[in-house]
């Protein structure tokens, strides 16, 4: 089965440009079985240039509907069909992008008449639309219009399929055409068979180590992205990967955590972030002689976590004094108290009006103070009591379960949800965490996050 499609856009990327104008022909390969032709509002303005190429101008599209109104019909008669346009790319990438929009996953195995042509019919001059309708007889009303130039590629299409019966056509569907750019090793079918539910999947190269590492909450989906990205590191999947691999988990903190251990744990290539197995660098505070909160940078040492409370850690000393520098910035609070400024007086930052002069003793210390704390509540992120917290598990019978015990991440395990297990029941079902100096962050800010999630206190 296939669809045969043109699409009118207001420009040449998918990215930042919309459809005008969509056709689509059902064919079984013998006939036309259904025709779809729309005009679509793109919900920007079309460039002159586009309309004196198309003549589809803004007022033409005002009242026409919107793409997503027409979204389910073009799921249907594309279902289960392969996805054919004359230079295909184009056609399919602007389709995708804008489901993509609406948050859904269009995809289709594709076939591009273009290259198609030059397998059936080698040797002509060029292999544009309107050079083979010129070259074959093929008539149609207008060029640059979605409709004529599908039904165009129709009859160019069905010239082709009688060519040897159809058994170049059928040779190249079977060799060439896929719904993405995928891996030279990674078919169709194997894609198809990951789950499409939440979990960690590993891409593997030649020689099987992981170089890459990421989450999902729909596996299959996020393989399909990325197979189909086309900027450098879509491109570097694409040369690199070998082979791929996945845990299922239901859960999506489990996901993150699980995520953040391996990517630690096996160092991938295409990972940079989360990659840091030790926090070197921290911001700290301390009440000084005057009463006043103040903050520094240093390393996480054990002299300076005795001397100084722990604010937040960071990969790097250096990522802990830009955060702080930003801190001081948007909460004005003085450069001299969180010892960016060396002043022994007033700080330079006072004499321009941005510290409320905590450093002379204008701005009191009680005032200070509950500022300065206002601006670190996203940055104390402790982990406080002992709790589970309850999320769906692998199968409909079963709950993820995270632990926290005084303050300390505990792991994570899965349970039956028919058993009537004990606290030290659900301890024992933990497998051990590796350390991570992030699982603490991961859990606070998915727990903060969310309103509807279960957690037990023990």
């Amino acid at each position: 089965m296939y669809a045969i499609i043109d699409v009118e856009t207001t420009g040449g990327q998918a990215r930042y440009e919309r459809i005008t104008e969509i056709a689509i022909v059902r064919h079984d390969g013998q006939r036309v079985l259904d025709t779809f032709s729309t005009l679509i509002n793109p919900e920007k303005s079309i460039p002159w240039n586009i309309t004196r190429i198309t003549g589809i101008s803004d007022d033409m599209v005002a009242d026409a509907p919107k793409f997503y109104e027409v979204a389910k019909q073009i799921v249907e008669i594309t279902e289960g069909a392969i996805f054919v346009a004359h230079n295909v790319t184009f056609d399919y990438s602007f389709v995708r992008e804008e489901f993509a929009r609406l948050g859904f996953l269009f995809s289709r195995r594709q076939l591009c008449t273009v290259r198609l042509a030059r397998r059936v019919f080698p040797g002509i001059a060029s292999y544009s639309l309107s050079n083979l309708k010129q070259h074959f007889g093929i008539h149609a009303e207008r060029s640059h219009r979605a409709l004529d130039d599908t039904l165009a590629t129709v009859q160019l299409f069905e010239m082709m399929l009688a060519e040897q019966n159809g058994e170049k056509v059928r040779t190249f569907v079977n060799n060439g055409v896929r719904e993405t750019k995928l891996p030279q090793n990674i078919s169709l079918q194997r894609l198809h068979e990951v789950p499409d539910t939440c979990g960690v999947y590993y891409l593997h190269d030649e020689a099987g180590a992981v170089i890459y590492v990421g989450k999902s909450l729909n596996i299959r989906k996020r393989l399909f992205e990325h197979f189909a990205d086309l900027t450098p590191k879509g491109e570097k999947l694409r040369v690199g990967v070998n082979d791929l691999s996945y845990e299922v988990t239901g859960s999506e903190l489990v996901a993150l955590l699980l995520e953040s251990t391996e990517i630690k744990r096996l160092q991938p290539s295409v990972n940079r972030a989360q990659r840091t197995r030790n926090f070197n660098g921290a911001i700290f505070t301390y009440l000084n002689e005057q009463g006043y909160r103040c903050l520094l940078v240093g390393k996480r040492t054990a002299r300076n976590l005795k001397q100084f409370e722990l604010v937040a850690d960071y990969p790097k000393v250096e990522q802990a004094k830009s955060h702080l520098l930003s801190l001081v910035r948007q909460h004005e609070l003085c450069y001299r108290l969180t010892h960016l400024d060396s002043s022994e007086h007033a700080c330079f930052h006072y004499a321009i009006k941005k510290c409320h002069g905590a450093c002379v003793g204008t701005e009191l210390p009680e005032e200070y103070n509950v500022r300065l704390e206002q601006a670190l509540v996203g940055l104390r992120r402790k982990l406080v009591g002992n709790y589970f917290i309850l999320e769906n598990g692998r199968t409909p019978g079963e709950k993820a379960v995270i632990a926290v015990q005084e303050g300390c991440y505990m792991g994570y395990g899965f349970v039956e949800t028919d058993l009537q297990l004990t606290t030290e029941d659900l301890l024992e079902t933990l497998a051990p965490p590796p350390p991570d100096p992030q699982a603490s962050r991961i859990i606070q800010g998915y727990v903060e996050g969310r309103r509807q999630i279960k957690t037990v206190p023990f």
